[in-house]
């Protein structure tokens, strides 16, 4: 049902819409959920047990310019229960009300809140998923210039990419389920703004990441953004970080949101839980 809905999709307006009616109906929650909006207007997302003093530090997908932290507290909170972490999730600005660099630079200030709150770059974990997962890279870029690296950075189906430069946007057209690749140019213009789609805090791609920590990527092979994960993962290990890439052969783009419908998603968001906790073990940095 996505996709179709996605290409006939009107503007950013019915694309919020169509993503709040699609969470309501399909995005599983875990039991005991809690939802916290803390001083400093972040919002924090737990469910069971957690760890005191370290933090998943998520920004949502939604293409820029759709999705918030109450339309993804069900994969969230799967993902707290599973690694025992609280979800620190910022509530970014959007386009085309704000276009880029917005969103990175509200990331960047969720960055700096919890720092001012006490927590040290080892006791965070960066995670994203699509557009998101492009936020997450391109904060850890400047926190990589700036020497105050995280403990880790997980992501699923990144978009990294806004000067649309991979093969997969053409070769999976087709195969992808869920993202009409006619309507990328469109969102592009809306997203960019005057920035050049090259710039890193939109396309970190194109990034520099000296002292990379850990990284997992999961993507899928029919996705139109498999190469953007594919060659993000070499731009990471080009500047010696250590990236653990996860594939599937043939599942939607973001599969760990149908947590309770698709087996394969709480596989997957194991993996990634169980690598936030490997992150924050002190002694591994």
């Amino acid at each position: 049902m996505i996709k179709p809905q996605l290409t006939k999709t009107r503007g950013p307006d019915d694309a919020r819409k169509a993503l709040d009616f699609l969470a309501g109906l399909a995005f599983r929650k875990p039991p005991f959920l809690r939802h916290y909006i803390r001083p400093g207007g972040l919002h924090w997302i737990a469910s069971g047990p957690c760890q005191i003093g370290k933090a998943i530090l998520f920004f949502h997908g939604g293409g820029y310019v759709a999705g918030s932290p109450w339309v993804y507290e069900g994969l969230l909170g799967r993902l707290s229960r599973l690694s025992g972490i609280e979800v620190c999730a910022p509530h970014y600005r959007l386009a085309p009300e704000s276009p880029a660099p917005a969103a990175f630079d509200d990331a960047l200030a969720a960055w700096d809140r919890l720092m001012a709150q006490g927590f040290a770059p080892k006791d965070i974990v960066l995670g994203g998923d699509s557009a998101g997962g492009g936020i997450a890279f391109a904060l850890l870029s400047e926190l990589c210039r700036r020497g105050t690296v995280p403990a880790g950075v997980f992501s699923m189906s990144p978009c990294v990419d806004f000067a649309q430069t991979g093969a997969s946007l053409e070769t999976n057209k087709d195969s992808d389920v869920i993202l009409p690749v006619a309507r990328f140019q469109e969102l592009s213009d809306i997203v960019l703004g005057d920035l050049d789609p090259k710039d890193p805090r939109i396309s970190p791609l194109f990034a520099a990441f000296p002292n990379c920590p850990p990284v997992m990527i999961h993507y899928s092979e029919t996705e139109i953004l498999r190469d953007d994960a594919t060659r993000l993962a070499e731009r990471l290990r080009s500047f010696g970080g250590d990236v653990r890439l996860q594939s599937l052969s043939d599942a939607p783009h973001v599969w760990h949101l149908m947590d309770g419908w698709l087996p394969e998603a709480r596989k997957s968001l194991r993996q990634l839980a169980s690598f936030a906790q490997d992150s924050l073990v002190d002694t591994k940095r």
